[in-house]
């Protein structure tokens, strides 16, 4: 095994700690408090929680899925975000090595993963996470003097959004998704940006049958669709260039 394999575990283990702080970070921004803040308190009784509470999936079950001041339930996101975090990190790691590009990877995925599970849960997707994301992933265009192609991408989602909003007058798409756009677009650049597109609206058709099916969702229903396009955003941030050279060769355009 090689010095690169032997960090996997370590990097998984990373990413737990991780998830467990996003969490905390998505709790405290819907509650309207500091993401600086010392202790994390349970969101029902607001108890302090002490570190035998806050080891990453261990403490959900070690408590059996509830307060240990309380007893009442403790939601599943946070075993979910915990775990979701460190198989994502592992990913990034595992394709892109020890590098700035995967620490720029890793922490755009943090804003991604935030962004999923805040606008999942709250339908809602917050200034404060995007500016930040938008500011990153140009950084980062411009050190690889990619800038324009991550422009192009801003441009082509942020502006197709905005005609959706337009046009249904804020019924398809919330306004919120057209602000996503500009910070997925550089984050992906054009022409990747076109895979994160069409998986944004195959995931979000796939989701929307089986909740119909299982009558989770009706019709008439809203559908979260910044969750859709920060999973799709991460499929084409590890995999997009490759999609992109694989659909052209298949057009025998390469």
């Amino acid at each position: 095994m090689g010095f690169a394999s032997q960090l996997i575990p370590g990097i998984f283990v990373f990413g737990l700690i991780i998830g467990s702080f996003l969490n905390a970070v998505i709790y405290r921004l819907h509650a309207g408090r500091s993401i600086t803040e010392k202790h994390s308190i349970c969101p029902r009784c607001k108890h302090a929680l002490g570190f035998r509470d806050l080891i990453p999936v261990a403490s959900f079950f070690i408590l059996g899925g509830r307060c240990r001041y309380c007893n009442k339930p403790i939601s599943w996101q946070y075993p979910a975000v915990e775990l979701v975090t460190a198989l994502a990190f592992t990913l990034v790691y595992s394709q892109n090595g020890l590098s700035l590009t995967t620490y720029h990877l890793l922490l755009t995925t943090c804003f991604l993963i935030i962004i999923f599970v805040y606008d999942f849960k709250h339908y809602l997707i917050l200034d404060k996470v995007l500016v930040p994301g938008v500011v990153l992933a140009v950084i980062f265009q411009v050190w690889r003097h990619n800038f324009w192609n991550g422009l192009s991408g801003a441009l082509a989602l942020s502006g197709f959004f905005g005609l959706l909003y337009v046009i249904s007058r804020g019924r398809w798409i919330g306004f919120g998704d057209v602000k996503l756009g500009v910070f997925l677009g550089f984050l992906i650049p054009w022409p990747a940006t076109t895979v994160l597109f069409f998986l944004a609206y195959i995931v979000g058709a796939v989701v929307a049958v089986i909740l119909l099916a299982f009558g989770a969702k009706g019709l008439g229903d809203r559908l979260p669709f910044g969750t859709f396009l920060t999973l799709a955003a991460f499929i084409a941030m590890l995999w997009g260039d490759e999609m992109v050279g694989w659909y052209l060769r298949l057009l025998g355009l390469t």
